[in-house]
């Protein structure tokens, strides 16, 4: 499988690790660490060299419990750092947005894809990726991010998010939006409680069933908390759990504050996908 991104093919037969690179004051794990264009530029080289094949930047957090920015301020952080990573690293380039002129302004400063946690929901948002040639992920996602964990529910949740996004892929295709552009995401953890995040990770294949690449991002998420009591600093070892997991499911995308224990875990997932194919090709001769 392949992902179509402005002038960029990304190969997909391996997964492909996406570097998080919050350029936010506020973010979960690491707002107000890399607020400067230097310190993002830098931030973002370090995960390239550990193996990131895609850098997305966000200006805005959209953690549980997060307040809003207004797209003036989120341009005024993304811009210049999507600039400079452009002209200095030789990576894809995402911009994590909800906002139609904040996408606006990115793509202009050269991002190759939207990542949206709204899928193309906003107005005139999906009409500006269709004029572009920009990769675009989709994202589910149950309420707002100030309320979205309060008692969320769903009748069957895979059913539910899987519904959404077909709908959202569909919207896409009608104004030509290829399916070689786009990626879908779960939202583990947008709306969800635990049993729903394990739910949707168990039964990833029943989303490949929608004929693009799945994306999955769990990096350092509260459901480690509520699963494991861990605290921020100790969800690592769940992190990379669930990221091998995911793989093994066929997450073609890991979206990850941590590349190299990503990149581990993918290994991992994919020796083992490998030998149960061998195992099974062995049985059947």
């Amino acid at each position: 499988m392949q992902l179509i991104c402005s002038d960029r093919t990304l190969d997909l037969s391996t997964p492909a690790i996406m570097g998080v690179l919050n350029v936010t004051p506020d973010s979960f794990s690491d707002g107000g660490r890399y607020t400067t264009v230097p310190m993002a530029v830098e931030r973002a080289r370090m995960m390239v060299e550990e193996g990131a094949r895609i850098i997305d930047v966000g200006g805005e957090s959209t953690r549980p419990g997060a307040a809003a920015v207004t797209p003036a301020e989120e341009i005024e952080r993304v811009t210049p750092v999507i600039e400079a990573l452009r002209s200095r690293l030789d990576v894809l380039v995402s911009v994590d947005t909800r906002q139609t002129d904040v996408a606006k302004a990115a793509l202009e400063a050269g991002a190759h894809m939207i990542n949206d946690v709204s899928a193309l929901s906003a107005p005139d948002m999906i009409e500006l990726v269709s004029r572009s040639a920009a990769g675009v992920c989709l994202m589910h996602k149950q309420g707002e991010p100030r309320t979205m964990q309060v008692q969320p529910k769903y009748g069957d949740v895979v059913r539910e998010v899987k519904q959404y996004l077909a709908a959202r892929i569909q919207a896409c295709e009608a104004v030509g939006i290829a399916r070689s552009r786009i990626v879908i995401d779960p939202g583990i953890g947008f709306g969800k409680t635990l049993q729903h995040n394990l739910a949707l990770i168990a039964r990833l294949t029943e989303l490949q069933e929608l004929g693009v690449a799945v994306l999955i991002g769990v990096s350092r998420k509260s459901m480690f908390k509520t699963l494991l009591g861990r605290e921020l600093e100790d969800r690592l070892p769940g992190t990379v759990a669930t990221t091998c997991a995911a793989v093994l499911a066929g997450a073609a995308i890991v979206r990850t504050h941590d590349v190299a224990a990503a990149i581990d875990a993918s290994k991992v997932a994919i020796a083992l996908r490998e030998a149960g194919y061998k195992a099974a090709t062995a049985r059947s001769a």
